[in-house]
This record gives C-alpha cells, structure tokens and sequence, in this order.
C-alpha cells in the first residue's frame, strides 16, 4: 500500500495545479472527490481577491460621498461626520449619446452623470423644461370652448330631412332632388304603400331608383376649424350625363353657392 502522507501531497498537487483528469489519480475515490470540491472554489480563495486600489482614481470615477472626481471616497476631504451627502445623481444608462445635451451644472432639473463623468440631460426634456408647464391660476373654471364646439350647428344642407341629422351615404331622390340618409328614405319608401315621397308626396317611387350624391358624401367633419368658411362648389356634375355644368335636367336639384362653416372641412 502507499504511504498515506504520498497520497495527501499527491491530491494537493492534482488540487493546486487542478488536474483535468482525476479518475487517472492514484487516490481514492472519497480522495479524489475531495480534490474535486478543492479544486472547484480554489478561484473563490480569498488569497485571490483584488487588492485596494493605489494612486490616482480613473478620470472617470466620482466620488459617492462628495460628488467630485479626483480622489477615492476613503480619501474624500469631506469626512467629518456633520457633512451631508448631495444628492445622487442618475446615470445615462441606456441613453444613446446622441439623444443627450451635455451641461455643466449638476444642479440643472433632469441632469445625468454620462459615462465619461460628464453631465448631459436628454435633449427631449430639455425642450420640455425650457418650454415650461402653464398652471392654471386657482379658482378659474375651466375652458367651455370644447363643449361650445360641439354646439356649433351644422349646416341645413348637410341634414337629413328624415332624421335631422348628419347624412350617411346621402343619395337624391329622383322626384324632387332632395337628399336624404339612404337607410333613412328607403326605410320611409318601402313602409308607406304606394311608395310615397316623404317630401312632395309623390307616389310610387321606387328605392331602386335612389341616386349616390357624391358631393355630399364628400363632406367630411375636421377637428381644425379653418379660420374661414370653406366653399363646397358652385357647379354640380349631373348623374345622367356626366356633364359639369348648372344642370336642368330634373334628375337631382343642384346646389349652387353654400358654405361649410367653422369645422367642416371639404376633401376631394
């Protein structure tokens, strides 16, 4: 058998010089595990710990005590007790450079600590700062010109005959030109009997016979109100022969001269 002290250096040479191989040792098993758990923490052992730092710190170390760069905080002139800390400052992690103003005072709402030791505030916010939040003064009630907007009223010609409301998918009805909603005058067609004209009473007018009025589906609401009224147009195109002019023909009546006012808007 071999001496126990030879199989004792021998793992102590396999733990200090951390054999790959440890089944290929001449050691027993409760041996080489015991190898194995040295070898595993020896980079942990405190006789590796980086030692403190000497000399000058980094150009871009700052000290967490005082906030000045130039010295380590165990060496911080600051070291009486009475001294309070200023604020910490955050650092621009995860801010691009480019997105960053840099400034000189630390002071300034917003700053950040770069990693350059530099400091810099995103320049979105320093828009916002310069721009500034208007407060309302105390005891001032509110603005009502939200809801005076929507009071405003819509033009007549815009209103369904039928509903008194904005047109949807406004058609002409062919007896009499008059536009209306197209659920609403085929729902007002189809339940009277003789398919009378709700408007001058004309008999058998038959919904199939309903006319798109593109000029009025048109017409769209904008939320800007233009600082003039907007003309819609003084010249209609007939549906029957697709000729843009003051039409005579009695397929629809035209509408020469009208004005979408205040939030209307015409898109064509």
């Amino acid at each position: 058998t071999m001496d126990r002290s030879a199989i004792e250096d021998d793992l102590f040479s396999m733990s200090e010089n951390h054999t790959a191989n440890l089944a290929e040792a001449n050691a027993s098993e409760d041996d080489k595990i015991r190898a194995m758990m040295s070898q595993s923490n020896h980079d942990y052992d405190p006789i590796h710990y980086v030692k403190k730092l000497t000399g000058p710190p980094p150009a871009n170390y700052t000290c967490y005590r005082c906030g000045k760069n130039g010295h380590h905080i165990r060496n911080c002139p600051t070291g009486e007790k009475g001294f309070e800390p200023p604020q910490r400052i955050k650092k621009s992690t995860g801010i691009p450079r480019s997105f960053m103003k840099e400034v000189d005072d630390p002071s300034i709402k917003g700053a950040m600590l770069t990693n350059t030791g530099h400091y810099a505030i995103p320049t979105i916010d320093a828009e916002a700062y310069a721009l500034g939040k208007k407060e309302r003064p105390p005891f001032v009630p509110k603005d009502q010109s939200s809801s005076e907007e929507d009071e405003d009223p819509v033009p007549d010609e815009l209103l369904c005959l039928l509903c008194k409301d904005l047109m949807t998918d406004a058609v002409v009805i062919p007896c009499c030109g008059n536009s209306y909603c197209d659920d609403c005058i085929r729902t007002s067609l189809l339940e009277s009997e003789e398919h009378v004209c709700p408007t001058c009473s004309q008999s058998n007018v038959s919904p199939d016979a309903l006319i798109a009025n593109k000029f009025l589906r048109q017409v769209k609401l904008s939320q800007a109100p233009p600082t003039q009224p907007w003309p819609l147009f003084s010249e209609v195109t007939c549906m029957k022969c697709s000729t843009t002019y003051r039409c005579l023909k009695k397929v629809f009546r035209p509408l020469d001269f009208f004005h979408i006012l205040l939030r209307y808007t015409v898109l064509f």
